[in-house]
């Protein structure tokens, strides 16, 4: 193996005792871009491959329109944007918290059904942290899932006892960001 991280391994890594699994669950989070991206990524991934795979969103409502609904969609993944965008742009936050625990039900009902090998719950974080949903209840329809269901949980600040559940945790950390140069969000790279 090589001693000096600027040199390429020369062996191939050590596999004896791993064991394959039928189903993983993946957390995105922290305050880094690409939380969202990564796990459409994984989606499409997954439909590639056949594997029924269905997306809630927690906070972005229909009327966004992005591209990888569009994209997606048009692939065969069943999308609900269950939220009404961004909390302060909100009218109503009893509204944004009712259409938060049912983007909750629709996803534990999909986890539940088994139906789909891949669920993707974009933003969930963000209701478990205003209290809109329990975490208690996320973390127990995890553990209960399907055996071949897996799920990609997105948003900052997961919740510990999700991250505690997870096969895979990947923290984003933003080292520049577009926006804190007064760069506002640009259709095709952020949405």
């Amino acid at each position: 193996m090589a001693d000096d991280q600027n040199e390429p391994p020369l062996e191939a890594p050590d596999k004896s005792g791993m064991r394959t699994a039928p189903s993983l669950v993946l957390v995105n989070t922290g305050h880094g871009k690409g939380k969202s991206s990564a796990a459409f990524g994984v989606a499409l991934r997954a439909r590639a491959i056949e594997w029924p795979v269905a997306v809630v969103q927690f906070l972005k409502s229909g009327d966004w329109n992005t591209g990888e609904e569009k994209i997606l969609s048009s692939l065969g993944v069943d999308w609900l944007a269950a939220g009404n965008g961004f909390t302060w742009d909100s009218e109503d936050l009893d509204e944004s918290r009712a259409l938060a625990r049912g983007a909750w039900a629709k996803a534990k009902e999909l986890i539940a059904a088994g139906d789909h090998r891949l669920v993707v719950m974009d933003e969930i974080s963000y209701a478990m942290t205003w209290d809109w949903i329990d975490v208690a209840d996320v973390v127990e329809s995890i553990k209960n899932r399907s055996e071949r269901t897996s799920l990609v949980l997105t948003g900052r600040d997961m919740h510990e006892d999700v991250i505690a559940v997870a096969d895979t945790v990947t923290e984003m950390t933003s080292v520049k960001h577009a926006f804190e140069n007064g760069i506002l969000a640009k259709k095709g790279i952020d949405y």
